[in-house]
C-alpha cells in the first residue's frame, strides 16, 4: 500500500507543478530564480553521466582501461572545441566503441 501512496503522491506533485504554468500563465519568477533555472539541465545531465563514467561497474574505475571515462573526456573536449552537438555525440560514441574494441571489452 505504501508503494501506491508514493506513486500517487509523485503523480499529484508532477501534475501540479506542470499544470501550474497553464493555470497561471502570467506567473513570472524573480530574475534570480530564472537565472538559476538555466543551470538545471547541465546539473541534471552531469548527475546522470558522471557516475556512469567514473563507476561503470558500481566501483571506482579511475584506470586507463576505462573506456567510459576516456570516451567521456574526449566527448567533453569535442564539445568544448566544436560546440556542435552531433559532432560531440558521434565522436563520443565512435571513441567509446573503438576503445572498448581496443581493450577487448566488447561482448562479441
Amino acid at each position: 500500500m505504501d508503494t501506491w501512496l508514493l506513486i500517487l503522491g509523485m503523480l499529484v506533485i508532477t501534475f501540479l507543478t506542470r499544470y501550474s504554468f497553464f493555470a497561471w500563465p502570467r506567473l513570472r519568477f524573480p530574475h534570480l530564480v530564472e537565472q538559476g533555472l538555466h543551470y538545471v539541465p547541465v546539473a541534471v545531465l552531469t548527475a546522470i553521466v558522471v557516475p556512469g563514467m567514473l563507476m561503470p561497474t558500481g566501483e571506482w574505475a579511475l584506470r586507463w582501461d576505462n573506456a567510459y571515462l576516456l570516451a567521456g573526456v574526449l566527448a567533453i573536449v569535442i564539445a568544448a572545441l566544436t560546440r556542435h552537438l552531433l559532432a560531440t555525440i558521434a565522436g563520443g560514441l565512435v571513441a567509446f566503441f573503438l576503445l572498448r574494441w581496443a581493450f577487448g571489452q566488447l561482448p562479441i
